[in-house]
């Protein structure tokens, strides 16, 4: 799917309209088309499927020493992003990322996993989504079936409209494989 820049340009303009100011003003002039770059860039993960985004950072390294049934695990933290609610097309900032998985025979490499991160949060989202979204696709691209996703979220849907609660923070966590049934593996993230 292309994000329609001239569409999004036109309806920018009629919103401004619908706010009661006018368009054509110099602070405002030229709005319609620093959104539509804007959305272009913040919405670019709204272009692929999970499985494109995996095609695209699909960097591994073969690797020897990992055994089946061993515990050994790669655990990336803090990871920051930001992504945009579904609901209202409000902003989820001071969002961070963590994601652990466990090596299945190769590695991906590190900044892959931040890349992958990244584009699954610019797409109107829902927070939980992100989470099983970057799953899936670290699942695809590692070709392992015990990945967690852990994630920490402001979101000014809550912060800035509606109760303004300004502290509050949303936790999510998607787990899948042995992270869903082994207990001290999970401990040893936290």
């Amino acid at each position: 799917m292309a994000i329609d820049s001239e569409r999004i340009k036109k309806s920018i303009r009629e919103i401004l309209i619908a706010l009661g100011d006018d368009p054509d003003r110099e602070g405002l002039k030229d709005t319609p088309d620093r959104v539509a770059r804007m959305y272009q860039e913040v919405f670019e993960g709204m272009n692929y499927t999970n499985a494109e985004i995996a095609e695209m950072f699909n960097k591994t390294f073969e690797e020897d020493y990992y055994e089946e049934g061993n515990q050994d695990l790669v655990y990336v933290k803090d990871i920051e992003v930001f992504s945009y609610c579904e609901h209202h097309l409000a902003l989820m900032y001071d969002m961070k990322v963590s994601v652990a998985y466990i090596p299945n025979g190769k590695v991906i490499g590190l900044s892959k996993i931040a890349r992958i991160a990244d584009m699954a949060a610019k797409r109107l989202q829902l927070q939980e989504r992100i989470g099983s979204d970057i799953a899936e696709i670290i699942q695809m691209v590692t070709g392992s079936d015990d990945v967690a996703v852990f994630i920490e979220a402001s979101h000014s849907c809550m912060t800035a409209r509606g109760i303004r609660n300004a502290s509050a923070k949303t936790h999510t966590e998607t787990l899948r494989g042995r992270f869903k049934t082994d207990s001290n593996l999970l401990q040893r993230l936290r």
